[in-house]
C-alpha cells in the first residue's frame, strides 16, 4: 500500500529521539525516553526520566532542550547527543499547572497556558536553556455557557502568530480566543482584539499554515475546525472566518470531543483525533483558499486520543490514547486518505502528548 507523499523532507540518515509526557498518579514516572525507527515508523522504550505530571511537552527550536509542564511550574533539560536529558531547573509560573506550552523562534520566551486559572503567563528562557523569569501574566475574565466544566475562563492554547507580533490566546471556557500585542524585547503582551467563537464551541487549540495565511482552531465541543484568513494591518490583526469542517460523522452528536489538531510540515494535510468515538479525522488542505476537505474519520483502537503525532518522515504516525494507556502506530496513505494499523502498541500509563528531537 502506498504511503508516500510529495514533501522535502530528508530523514534517510537522521537519528531521532521520541519523548512522551505522562500524569504521574500511577506507575509512570513523568517523561519516557523512547528510540525511534522512522521507516519501520516504531519506537522503543529507552527509559523514563521523574517529573510530577508532565501534561505537556515542546522542543526548542534549536533542539537542544526540552521543556515540559510539572506540578512545580516549568522544567527545562539538556538534551543530550544520546538522547537522554538532564534536568537544567524547575521554576514557578505564578499560578496552577499549566495544560500547554510554546514558544518564540528565537527561543527567548515560553507561553504558557493555564487551564485550571484561566492564565496565560509568558516565562523567559536563559542562555543555558534553563527556565528563567515571569515577564507578564494576564488572567482571563468572564463566564461560559456550559455549566459542567466550562462556566468559567479555561485557557488552553497561547502562540505567536507567524510574523509573532500577536500571542493568541484560545479560551475554551468563555468561547473566545484572544490577540495580546507582543513586546520581544520585554517580554510583554498587551490586549488589541477578542475573536468571539461561537457560544459552547470551546475553542482548544489554533495553528497556522505554513505560509502564515490562515490559522485553524480546533474547537472541542462542537467539534470542528474553525478555519480563518489572517493578516496585520499595521496597527492590529486581522482574522476572518473563512469556513468550517466537521471533524466527526455526525456534528450534533454530545458525546464527542475534538482534541488534538496536527498538520503537516508542508501545509497539505491536516488532523484532529476525537475523544468519545475515538477517532481521527483525515483533511486535505486547499493551499490558496484555506479550505478543508475531509477524507475520512477512522478509528484509532484506543480510548481518548489525547495528542496525535506524525513521524519526522510524516508516512507513519502515533495516536496518544490516554485513557487506554497505549501508543498506536499507524501508516499514512494520502493517496487514499486513511490510516493502517501500523503493528502492536506499546504500553504508556495516562501518556498526554510526544515530541520528536533530531540527534546531532
Amino acid at each position: 500500500m502506498a504511503t508516500t507523499k510529495n514533501n522535502n523532507s530528508n530523514t534517510g540518515n537522521e537519528r531521532y529521539m521520541a519523548y512522551v509526557g505522562s500524569y504521574t498518579h500511577g506507575k509512570c514516572k513523568g517523561i519516557t525516553i523512547l528510540d525511534v525507527d522512522n521507516e519501520a515508523g516504531r519506537l522503543t522504550k529507552r527509559t523514563e526520566v521523574p517529573i510530577n505530571n508532565a501534561s505537556y511537552l515542546a522542543v526548542s527550536n534549536s533542539g537542544k532542550y526540552l521543556y515540559s509542564i510539572c506540578d512545580e511550574g516549568l522544567a527545562a533539560f539538556l538534551i543530550l547527543p544520546n538522547g537522554n536529558i538532564n534536568l537544567i531547573n524547575q521554576e514557578s509560573i505564578n499560578g496552577m499547572r499549566g495544560c500547554h506550552i510554546s514558544l518564540d523562534s528565537e527561543d527567548k520566551y515560553i507561553f504558557v497556558s493555564g487551564y485550571h486559572d484561566g492564565k496565560a503567563t509568558v516565562v523567559s528562557i536563559r542562555p543555558d536553556g534553563g527556565i528563567g523569569k515571569v515577564t507578564d501574566e494576564v488572567f482571563d475574565r468572564g463566564l461560559g455557557s456550559v455549566g459542567e466544566r466550562n462556566f468559567r475562563a479555561h485557557v488552553s492554547c497561547a502562540t505567536l502568530t507567524p510574523d509573532e507580533k500577536y500571542l493568541m490566546v484560545c479560551d475554551m471556557g468563555i468561547d473566545q480566543i484572544k490577540a495580546y500585542r507582543f513586546d520581544k524585547e520585554k517580554g510583554t503582551i498587551a490586549l488589541v482584539d477578542i475573536l468571539r467563537c461561537e457560544l459552547e464551541s470551546a475553542p482548544r487549540t489554533m495553528i497556522f499554515s505554513p505560509d502564515g495565511r490562515f490559522a485553524y482552531v480546533v474547537c472541542e465541543l462542537k467539534n470542528y475546525v474553525s478555519i480563518y484568513s489572517y493578516k496585520d494591518n499595521g496597527r492590529n490583526p486581522e482574522f476572518e472566518l473563512v469556513s468550517r469542517a466537521s471533524a466527526v460523522e455526525d456534528r450534533n452528536s454530545n458525546t464527542n470531543a475534538s482534541i488534538a489538531i496536527k498538520m503537516t510540515k508542508d501545509g497539505k494535510y491536516l488532523f484532529v483525533t476525537n475523544a468519545g468515538n475515538n477517532s481521527v479525522a483525515f483533511f486535505r488542505r486547499n493551499e490558496k483558499h484555506g479550505t478543508l476537505d475531509r477524507l475520512s474519520v477512522l478509528p484509532i483502537s484506543g480510548e481518548f486520543p489525547k495528542d496525535f503525532v506524525l513521524f519526522p518522515n510524516e508516512n507513519k504516525c502515533i495516536s496518544i490514547n490516554h485513557e487506554s494507556n497505549q501508543l498506536m502506530f499507524f501508516n499514512l496513505n494520502y493517496e487514499k486518505g486513511i490510516i493502517v494499523m501500523n503493528g502492536h502498541p506499546i504500553d504508556i500509563e495516562t501518556a498526554n502528548c510526544g515530541v520528536f528531537v533530531k540527534l546531532p
